[in-house]
């Protein structure tokens, strides 16, 4: 335990191995959902589910070490929620792309994430985009991933008058998402750790009950094999050769580099560790998430981000990377209960998606709604985000409307020149979409 102490510097931060513990298992109970959506939604991909829920477990332990090793915060990685949603539904559904090339459009992505990590071009990227447009960008997700959720359980549906409209209450399991949705609600108000969990949880129990869910015919088993999708993003990167892939591969980039970015300073803040303003060690937590991003495109999942959920076990007095460890030792024993993803339906995850879009909704406050040149851009990629069912054409109507009501404004030359540069790419990334 000694050691333990000293490389974490627990007394330093006036914390212990057992808080830490309790915090790693707190923040894993908090976030474990993702073992059983990111195969849920990569399925509609037509990935292998099995495959992807070993990949996601061993990615996101792979980067909770890395962060707990390497940069010693208390902060956990996995898949994350949203751009996985990009990947199957816009990307691959959307688009009409197989998903091993678009497997292969996260590693080239994550490639360019390294680069961009080691040669600490973060801060240059980070200050071309104003910070009202990540903050649109992070709720428009999160109104996108509600939306997802809403459909999937059977709460809105398609309607030929209305375009959508309210599903049918005749329909059992629908009654299992907003059993999930009001349990999972009343226990986030309460601020029960591992809400999202337990409400999962308690609506497989309710569907299994009822007989809405089959029975698996056991619950523990060897982890599944990662055959189907180990090494294919590297056997398809040849085919990331057209304007319409690289610009998939930019909204890898740009959507993974901000929402990490912004996890990381949020949780940094709510954990005392800003000083001046500034995250210490911010280039060894970017390099812990590109570098499981990168090992999670290899194995066979979308891209690795830090997520909010560590707030769990922060809140618990988790204050070193021993809390990040012991949070990726959770995730290699989750491995052994892939059975279970039989009884994860799609009303079973749906309370989850539409509850961590409201959290990301949050970041509209930050938004500057009194000047409309910010307002407007902003405006479009958060409504533009669901309502085109594509997380990188709302970003396009958003930062092509940006320069052009700046220089309304006559406050162009507050534009960074980087800005300008992406104007160009979305008019064309558009421009693919529509006539390519």
């Amino acid at each position: 335990m000694a050691w333990l102490n000293r490389y974490f510097e627990l007394d330093k931060l006036s914390t212990t191995v057992r808080r830490e513990i309790l915090a790693g298992i707190t923040t894993f109970i908090s976030m474990s959902y993702i073992l059983f959506v990111n195969p849920n939604v990569l399925g509609a991909a037509k990935m292998d589910t099995g495959a992807v829920f070993t990949a996601t477990a061993l990615a996101s332990a792979l980067g909770c070490f890395l962060m707990g090793f390497l940069a010693r915060y208390p902060i956990a990685t996995a898949p994350a929620l949203g751009i996985n949603a990009f990947f199957s539904y816009s990307v691959v559904i959307g688009m009409g792309v197989n998903w091993q090339t678009a497997l292969s459009g996260v590693f080239v992505a994550s490639l360019i994430f390294l680069l961009i990590t080691i040669f600490k071009l973060r801060e240059m990227i980070i200050n071309a985009i104003p910070s009202d447009l990540k903050y649109a960008i992070s709720s428009g997700i999160g109104l996108f991933i509600a939306f997802l959720g809403l459909h999937q359980g059977g709460l809105v549906v398609a309607n030929k008058s209305t375009v959508v409209g309210l599903g049918s209450f005749t329909t059992p399991t629908t009654w299992l998402t907003i059993f999930g949705l009001i349990i999972t609600a009343i226990l986030m108000i309460r601020k029960v750790p591992g809400a999202i969990f337990i409400g999962m949880f308690l609506t497989s129990i309710l569907g299994l009950v009822t007989g809405l869910i089959k029975m698996p015919s056991h619950l523990v088993s060897g982890a599944p094999s990662l055959a189907p999708t180990f090494g294919v993003a590297v056997k398809h990167v040849g085919e990331i050769s057209t304007p319409q892939m690289w610009v998939v591969v930019l909204t890898f980039l740009l959507v993974t580099f901000f929402d990490t970015a912004g996890t990381l300073v949020g949780l940094a803040q709510q954990a005392g560790f800003m000083k001046n303003n500034q995250m210490p060690r911010v280039g060894k937590a970017l390099m812990s998430d590109s570098t499981a991003m990168l090992a999670g495109s290899l194995l066979g999942t979308s891209p690795v981000g830090a997520y909010v959920e560590s707030s769990a076990g922060i809140a618990v007095g988790g204050r070193s990377g021993l809390t990040a460890v012991v949070t990726g030792i959770c995730f290699l024993f989750g491995m052994l209960f892939s059975p279970l993803l039989t009884v994860v339906t799609d009303q079973v995850t749906a309370p989850a998606l539409i509850i961590v879009g409201v959290l990301m909704a949050q970041s509209l406050k930050y938004v500057d709604w009194g000047h409309l040149e910010v307002a407007i851009p902003s405006f479009l990629i958060v409504l533009g985000m669901p309502l085109t069912y594509s997380i990188s054409d709302g970003m396009a109507l958003g930062l092509i409307t940006y320069p052009i009501c700046m220089i309304a404004a006559k406050r162009g030359r507050e534009v960074h020149p980087i800005m300008y540069g992406l104007f160009f790419i979305f008019i064309i990334f558009m421009w693919v979409l529509t006539v390519g």
